[in-house]
């Protein structure tokens, strides 16, 4: 063997020398560093088991063994109960991914209907009636209203008969022909002009009917007769009489 061939033998082999040494580096270092991270784990596990223990120190008298082998007991019981609930749960957010558009529609649809009555003055309305509430329950007692619920049937019944068609053109004749009413009375009246006056056909049916209105009120079961028309026989038979 040559000199040439010695020498690159020598070289190739000092080659693998250095790469043998950077491996052998390379190692040290990882050893190293893993050293480092157990030391490091070895200090943080340390640290959280000395909090655990203070922590649990504190539930020391509320917890046992016992009472986690129950619970996970009770958890591997109410597996499937559990799974339905999850399942429920995932409807329900289905359902309102699914409603929120519509929801989102119908509230802007109800903040366009509230402002039109906002304009169309239904909160004033609103807000002035309850004055007029306010006003009714400061001016009645509770007595008041007691008896007024006693006497509800004949308040309403009265009403009833006052929006009649017949007694509503009664009451708008009445008030035309007050409206309409233009006396004017000069001078002393003496007691013989009012007997002249008893001749006029107009002052006997108006008494008549006064005579007739009267005794209506005094004898109210008398109405149903009135009704059926037998009042208004009675009011000629007072005419005739006047």
């Amino acid at each position: 063997m040559t000199n040439e061939e010695l020498a690159l033998q020598l070289q190739d082999i000092q080659q693998k020398l250095d790469w043998i040494t950077d491996q052998l580096k390379e190692q040290e270092r990882h050893r190293r560093e893993i050293q480092e991270l157990k030391d490091d784990l070895n200090r943080i596990a340390a640290d959280v088991f000395q909090t655990a223990v203070v922590e649990l120190d504190e539930v020391a008298y509320h917890f046992d063994s016992k009472d986690l082998l129950f619970l996970l007991k009770k958890l591997l019981r109410n597996v499937r109960r559990l799974t339905r609930v999850l399942d429920q749960l995932e409807s329900l957010d289905d359902f309102v991914r699914d409603a929120a558009p519509i929801t989102k529609a119908a509230f802007l649809e109800l903040l366009e209907t509230l402002d039109e009555f906002d304009r169309k003055g239904y909160f004033q309305f609103f807000g002035e009636l309850i004055k007029i509430v306010d006003r009714i329950v400061t001016a009645f007692t509770v007595e008041d209203v007691r008896h007024l619920g006693e006497n509800i049937v004949t308040i309403l019944q009265t009403v009833k008969n006052l929006t009649q068609p017949d007694m509503l053109m009664a009451v708008n004749n009445a008030v035309s022909v007050y409206k309409n009413l233009d006396i004017e009375i000069e001078g002393d009246v003496t007691f013989w002009q009012l007997m002249k006056e008893l001749k006029s056909p107009e002052l006997r049916r108006g008494l008549a009917f006064g005579i007739q209105f009267l005794k209506n009120i005094a004898r109210p079961e008398i109405l149903p007769a009135r009704n059926n028309g037998n009042g208004k026989k009675e009011l000629e038979e007072v005419q005739n009489a006047v």
